[in-house]
C-alpha cells in the first residue's frame, strides 16, 4: 500500500425509523457531501483500488455516492468496522495492506479520528497539522496518508466537505 485514505461517513439523519443507530441514513446534505468528496478525492488522483466499508447504512450510502468518481474498486463491507475503535481500524488496514496500492477505510468517529491522530503522532507531524486535526473529524471528511515501504504513514492532506466550493 502506498496511500491510505481514512474517511468518516457523511452527515446522517439524527434517527432511523427502526430506532437503531446502525440504520441511520444520510441526510440530504450528507448525500450531496458524499458525491462532492468522491469527486474531490478523484480529482486529486486519490482513487482507491480497495475500500473497507463499515456495514452501517450511512457508511454504505456514503460509499455508493462517492465511489462513482473512482471507477472500479474492490469493496468489502465489514461489520467489525461499525463504531470500531482505532485499534480495530488499524488491524483492518494492516490486514489488507499488501492487497492495495490505495486503500480507503470508511467508518465512524471517534475511531477514524483517533487513528488519524495516532498516525500523525507516529510520523512526527508538525504541531500545525496536529492542531488542525485536533479540531475534530467532521462527517464526510477524509485524511490522506502516504505509506512508505516500512508501513509508516505520513500526512498528505485533510479534506472536509465544507472546504469544497458551494457546500
Amino acid at each position: 500500500m502506498q496511500r491510505l485514505i481514512l474517511m468518516r461517513h457523511a452527515e446522517a439523519q439524527r434517527a432511523a425509523a427502526s430506532g437503531a443507530d446502525r440504520d441511520r441514513a444520510l441526510s440530504a446534505r450528507g448525500q450531496t457531501d458524499a458525491v462532492a468528496m468522491g469527486r474531490e478525492l478523484a480529482s486529486k488522483g486519490l482513487r482507491p483500488d480497495l475500500a473497507l466499508v463499515s456495514a452501517s447504512i450511512r457508511t454504505r450510502q456514503t460509499w455508493v455516492l462517492a465511489h462513482d468518481a473512482f471507477g472500479d474498486v474492490d469493496v468489502r463491507e465489514q461489520d467489525a468496522l461499525y463504531n470500531a475503535g482505532a485499534d480495530t481500524l488499524r488491524q483492518a488496514v494492516e490486514s489488507v495492506e499488501d492487497e492495495a496500492g490505495c486503500l480507503l477505510l470508511l467508518a465512524h468517529n471517534p475511531g477514524v479520528h483517533q487513528l488519524a491522530v495516532e498516525y500523525l503522532i507516529e510520523s512526527a507531524a508538525s504541531p500545525a497539522i496536529l492542531d488542525r486535526m485536533s479540531g475534530g473529524f467532521p462527517p464526510g471528511a477524509a485524511a490522506i496518508f502516504t505509506v512508505d515501504v516500512a508501513g509508516r504513514c505520513t500526512f498528505e492532506g485533510f479534506i472536509q466537505p465544507r472546504d469544497l466550493g458551494g457546500l
